[in-house]
């Protein structure tokens, strides 16, 4: 049984929804179907081809063997989850994990979202009843940890947040700044931080920056009221 396996990319390919990847490891080749987004990052060099890692599910048949591979070991067990289902090939389980994050699929399972799982090629009304009944009470616990997880995780930025003003409110009274205006200016400042938060490139809004916008705004505001 093959279930993991670190190589050198030699060769992927596309044949209509399925992608492949030919890995070079100790000098025998495996021929791997993956998912779409692992293709993309590898096509445009998000990720390493020259130590490349998936986690993989062997399907050895009678006349022939097949391994799909995942970066991610949740979609592998995910992978295999699904595949225990009455009706469900190899190529059901890649078409929704193609289409959807492991998250997303987890949370519709759990919410009985039916919707968006028959949304999938070849996943009808009743496969989706099927998949939903047989899969909603071995993952709820999956579900119930990453939501904790989000919430906790939220938590602490807003703690970080919330944090951060207080010391920026604190800077700019040291500043003589009118309190009035330091209160006016607060939910600016936490309009900013929250746009600023759910950019990729920007997780965290420095204290540097938001008291700098805070003085601008203020510097600016009382140049008016002079002029």
């Amino acid at each position: 049984m093959i279930s993991w396996i670190k190589g050198e990319l030699v060769d992927l390919w596309q044949i209509n929804n399925k992608f492949f990847v030919l890995i070079n490891c100790q000098g025998l080749g495996y021929e791997i179907q993956i998912l779409e987004s692992i293709f993309i990052k590898l096509k445009t060099k998000q990720i390493s081809d020259k130590n490349l890692v998936l986690w993989l599910k062997h399907i050895k048949k009678e006349d022939s063997d097949f391994l799909f591979g995942f970066t991610i070991k949740d979609q592998k067990d995910f992978f295999i989850e699904i595949l225990n289902v009455k009706g469900i090939g190899s190529q059901i389980g890649m078409a929704l994990l193609n289409k959807f994050s492991i998250d997303e699929i987890l949370i519709a399972i759990d919410t009985k979202n039916t919707k968006l799982i028959s949304s999938v090629q070849g996943i009808g009304q009743k496969m989706t009843e099927r998949i939903i009944l047989e899969l909603k009470s071995k993952l709820s616990t999956k579900v119930k940890d990453k939501i904790e997880i989000k919430n906790n995780e939220a938590l602490k930025s807003e703690n970080v947040i919330n944090s951060t003003l207080n010391d920026i409110k604190i800077t700019l009274q040291s500043l003589n700044y009118p309190k009035k205006d330091i209160k006016n200016i607060l939910p600016l400042l936490i309009k900013e931080s929250d746009s600023k938060s759910r950019s990729p490139e920007m997780k965290n809004t420095s204290f540097e920056s938001l008291l700098k916008l805070a003085m601008n705004y203020l510097d600016n505001k009382n140049s008016n009221l002079d002029q």
